[in-house]
This record gives structure tokens, C-alpha cells and sequence, in this order.
């Protein structure tokens, strides 16, 4: 396996880790880390096989949830100026959604998946093909009412997310999620990071594929109807729809349309370098910038309080309490990054981006083979991680 790019001494077990894992990939990734704010991996390997190329350093990558991380931060630079309160209703920035019993949905509702707009009704009419339609997303919403009491319940909103706290940066800064983006973290770090892609652009994007066949959520929902869950009822059919129509149809992110539209859940699009930097600029200064105080980062990644899933889906025996940050995934054994204190966000197949503070690590890591299947720690990413574990000196996992 060729592996491109450049590791600083005492980091080339990382690479040779790397190397290893994507061996048994037939399709791309990258990864990048930083340390203490300056770049110590940049390493790239493997290929975009719609495109008959290399992956290289070059090649952007849609981002899937790794995209809410950056969502998150938008909010939270908001909320450490003053402008946005965590405890305030989210019809303070956006009268229109208090509409159907949403007058007492909080901003840190949103950031915490328990706002109870898992997804969109299952009669609302919404196709996954509506999440380039911000304007459609954004009135179904308004107009929705919670799934389940706001702020008693978690699960997680895959497409949802970014819809709702995008619109509320909308409606505080009057710029759309894109172009706060632009102006807050991709001019000021001199990253490669967008929601709404620029078409100039669109040619380096290396489209993203699964495996084998498309995860069968059917049998899934079969499986939970068994367990006891009645999907005879409002959130059992937006569950029902969400998995059925939303999640299996990956293909729609491969488009030109969903490039330029910006979906804040998983539509992001950029490289593991910006996402790194990124990452590095939550926890300290980077080429002069620092996106987030040493405060409001541990305001973000402490534990909330223990919630259960709603309704029925209490009852599964796999429903266990989460305990969600405001915005960010932490350390689980699905998503280990470096343990404890970790706080970032994997994306669907595999796409991983987190910071860890303690040790002054930031990580970035991205692919095109849809391999991660969300039940246990990707195979490409346990190497690289134990092998830059030894190399910062934590102890083994």
C-alpha cells in the first residue's frame, strides 16, 4: 500500500497502521493530527473508484455526521459571544417554530438529540430527496409537534439536526449555515470546509459507495416489532419512515445537488486537513485562531443528565441511558478515539473527527468505502488510533 504525505519522527507507527488497515480497502482515505496546534500526520492512501483515481491530499470527501460536529460549533461560538442562550426557547431567535407545542423547546434541546424532532412525520410528505430543501425542512418542522415531551427523551436526530440549528443561526446572524461557516472557520484557519460546495469544486469530490448490499433496516424494524415496539403510533412511524426511506438512500449525497445545498447533518464537505485543523482550533490557537475558550469547551463535551429512548424504544433490549454533550459525540466503546475527555463526531461508513484536550491531540480521518457499520469501532481506525496513543505516551486503551 502507498501511502502519500508526511509524518513528523516518532509518529511513523501511526502511518504504518494506517497503511496496514487501508490495505484491505478498496477505496480511499486520509488522515491528519495535530499536536499542540502544529501538524504532525498528513497522510493519504487508496482510491475513488468512481473516478478511476488515487485518493490523494487533493480529494474532498462528503462528510456525513462528522458534519454535526461542525454544526455544533457553529451554535457554540453563538453562544460564548452572548447571542444565543443554551437555556432559552428556541422561539426566541425563531417565532414561528413555538407553533404545535414547541414553546418549550430549548436551544440545548437541539444540541442534545431529546428536542423530539427525531425525524419528520411519516405523512408530512418528505422524500430524502427534501434535505436539499431548506426552505420545505425547515416549514415541516415549524409546523411539527414534538414526538415526545422536549428534554425527557434521547434519540438521535440523524437529518434533523441541522436543519434545526441551522435555522436558528440563521435567524441570529442572518447569514445561512454556509456562509457562517465560511466567514467564522474556513477563511479565518485557511481550511478546505463548506456546506454548499462551489461547483468549481465539485470535480475533486471523491463519491462515496458501500460495500455489499445496502444495510437491510427492514429487518431491523422487523426485529423491533418483535421486541415490543408498536409502530402503530406517531413516533413509531417517523421511526419507521426514517429508517425505511432516509437511511438506506446514500446515493442522493452523491449528487450535485446535494453538494451545494447545506445539511447541516451530515452534508458537510471537505478533507481529514481541514477537519483536524478544525478540531485543533476548538482546543487551542492555531495559526492565530482559537474558535473555542478553554470555558465553553468544557461546557460542551461535560455529560448531560441520563435519558432514555422514547417511548417503546425504551423497551428494546439494547436501550440502555445516554448521557449527550451539547452537540458532539464523547468517548463509547463504539467510537473510542482517545478515551476519556475525547469530544468530536464519527459520520456514517467511517468518516471520524475529534479532539482530545488533555493530550492536545486533534485527529482527522475520512473515506469513501461506506465500511463502518455503526455497531462497533472501524477496523481502519483501531491501529492508527493505539499506534498514536503510544506515540503522544497515554496508556494502551
Amino acid at each position: 500500500m502507498t501511502v502519500g504525505g508526511t509524518v513528523e519522527r516518532d509518529f511513523e507507527k501511526v502511518r504504518d497502521a494506517f497503511a496496514e488497515a487501508q490495505k484491505k480497502d478498496r477505496g480511499g482515505a486520509q488522515l491528519c493530527i495535530y499536536r499542540h496546534g502544529r501538524k504532525v500526520v498528513d497522510i493519504w492512501a487508496g482510491a475513488d473508484p468512481a473516478a478511476n483515481r488515487p485518493y490523494t491530499d487533493k480529494t474532498l470527501t462528503i462528510l456525513m455526521s462528522a458534519s454535526k460536529g461542525i454544526t455544533a460549533t457553529l451554535a457554540h461560538i453563538l453562544v460564548q459571544r452572548g447571542a444565543l442562550d443554551l437555556d432559552a426557547p428556541v422561539a426566541r431567535y425563531w417565532p414561528e417554530f413555538a407553533q404545535n407545542g414547541k414553546d418549550g423547546v430549548l436551544i440545548r434541546h437541539l444540541l442534545t438529540h431529546s428536542s423530539g424532532l427525531v425525524n419528520f412525520d411519516a405523512d408530512s410528505g418528505f422524500v430524502v430527496e427534501d434535505m436539499c430543501d431548506w426552505d420545505k425542512c425547515v416549514g415541516l418542522l415549524e409546523r411539527m409537534a414534538p414526538l415526545w415531551a422536549p428534554g425527557t427523551a434521547y434519540s438521535y436526530h440523524a437529518l434533523t439536526y441541522g436543519f434545526l440549528i441551522g435555522e436558528v443561526i440563521r435567524r441570529k446572524t442572518g447569514k445561512r449555515l454556509g456562509e457562517f461557516l465560511q466567514d467564522e472557520v474556513s477563511r479565518p484557519l485557511g481550511v478546505e470546509l463548506w456546506f454548499g460546495l462551489p461547483e468549481a469544486e465539485e470535480h475533486r469530490v471523491a463519491q462515496h459507495f458501500l460495500p455489499g448490499k445496502p444495510w437491510d433496516m427492514a429487518k431491523l424494524v422487523a426485529r423491533q416489532k418483535e421486541q415490543g415496539v408498536d409502530f402503530d403510533n406517531r413516533l413509531g412511524r417517523a421511526m419507521e419512515a426514517q429508517s425505511l426511506r432516509t437511511f438506506p438512500d446514500f446515493d442522493v449525497l452523491n449528487t450535485r445537488r446535494a453538494y451545494a445545498a447545506e445539511i447541516g447533518a451530515g452534508g458537510a464537505i471537505g478533507n481529514a486537513a481541514a477537519l483536524a485543523k478544525f478540531y485543533a482550533a476548538l482546543i487551542g490557537t492555531v495559526d492565530g485562531v482559537r474558535l473555542l475558550s478553554d470555558e465553553t469547551v468544557e461546557r460542551v463535551r461535560a455529560p448531560g443528565p441520563k435519558l432514555m429512548p422514547p417511548g417503546d424504544f425504551a423497551k428494546l433490549p439494547t436501550a440502555a441511558p445516554a448521557r449527550p454533550a451539547l452537540g458532539y459525540a464523547l468517548s463509547t466503546p463504539v467510537t473510542p478515539m482517545l478515551g476519556r475527555g475525547s469530544f468530536g463526531h464519527p459520520g456514517a461508513g467511517g468518516r471520524l473527527a475529534f479532539a482530545h484536550p488533555e493530550s492536545g491531540t486533534a485527529v482527522g480521518y475520512t473515506c469513501n468505502n461506506m465500511l463502518w457499520d455503526s455497531m462497533s469501532p472501524d477496523p481502519r481506525w483501531t491501529g492508527w488510533t493505539a499506534a498514536l496513543r503510544e506515540a503522544i505516551g497515554m496508556e494502551a486503551a
